[in-house]
This record gives structure tokens, C-alpha cells and sequence, in this order.
């Protein structure tokens, strides 16, 4: 549906610009990579620190196709697809959050994620952080995880 919905956007493009003839079925699928296409637009380094004298564990995770050193790419990238792209904002100075504590833990996404720089660091020092965390959990391999 999506190569259906380009096409006829690229035809009224070239008829708009007055071109008396479209060659649609020249037309390259939205699926089939071209040389200047990346084959993802999704690059992570993800690190986790289990606590603050903890060395951090590092993974890389790309999406289409899923790959990296990540322990379950496919799954990650899954979670990724179904993320709000607001959870990678910081909490805002100003936000009231719940005085609760869930652990040392700290996370950091660095890439891209769909063509957009991502640079975005999680803790789980209090309830708007912990939701954050959670939010991205599915993301995040388990500390312990080795990479594959």
C-alpha cells in the first residue's frame, strides 16, 4: 500500500511539473534499497552502568533488518517501533516527580533512530525517570547480557 501511496505521489509530482508522460512502472519499490539509500535509519549505541562504580555494558542495535551485538535485535527493534519518540526527552526541570528510588541503574541511547540523532539518558532515581526507563525497557538488554 505504502509503494501504491508513493507512486501516485511521484506521478502528480512529474504531472504538476508538466511532464507529458509518466513512466510508472520504472518506478523503484519503497521496499527495494538503492545505493543511495542507507539500509537503516535506525543506528543505536546503547550503554547500561549497573551502578555508579560499575563499568557500563555496551550494545549496538540497527533495525532493517535488526542486527548489532544487541542480544535479541529483532525484539529490540520491535520495542523501538513502538515508542513514542517523546520518551527520549529529558524530564523537564520543572516536572513534579514521586521521591521514589529504584535502583543505580543508568542507561544511554546514542544514534540515530529513524534518520533522528538520538542522545538520551535514563536513571531510575525517581518516579518520572522510572517511567521513562520503563518506557524504553524492551529496548535495554539485561545487564549481564553478553553481546552476541
Amino acid at each position: 500500500m505504502l509503494g501504491i501511496a508513493l507512486c501516485i505521489v511521484t506521478v502528480v509530482a512529474v504531472a504538476a511539473c508538466g511532464a507529458d508522460e509518466v513512466d510508472v512502472g520504472a518506478a523503484t519499490p519503497a521496499s527495494t534499497p538503492t545505493a543511495s539509500q542507507p539500509t537503516s535509519q535506525t543506528s543505536l549505541e546503547i550503554a547500561i552502568q549497573a551502578d555508579e562504580g560499575a563499568a557500563a555494558q555496551e550494545w549496538t542495535l540497527t533495525c532493517d533488518p535488526p542486527g548489532g551485538t544487541h542480544p535479541d535485535p529483532a525484539a529490540a527493534c520491535a520495542a523501538l517501533a513502538g515508542l513514542d519518540v517523546g520518551v527520549l526527552a529529558p524530564v523537564a526541570p520543572d516536572q513534579m516527580c514521586t521521591q521514589i528510588y529504584a535502583g543505580p541503574e543508568t542507561a544511554t541511547l546514542r544514534g540515530t533512530w529513524n534518520g533522528t540523532p538520538v542522545d538520551a539518558s535514563f536513571s531510575r532515581n525517581n518516579g518520572c525517570e522510572i517511567a521513562r526507563w520503563d518506557a524504553v525497557a524492551g529496548l535495554l538488554p539485561t545487564v549481564g547480557a553478553t553481546p552476541s
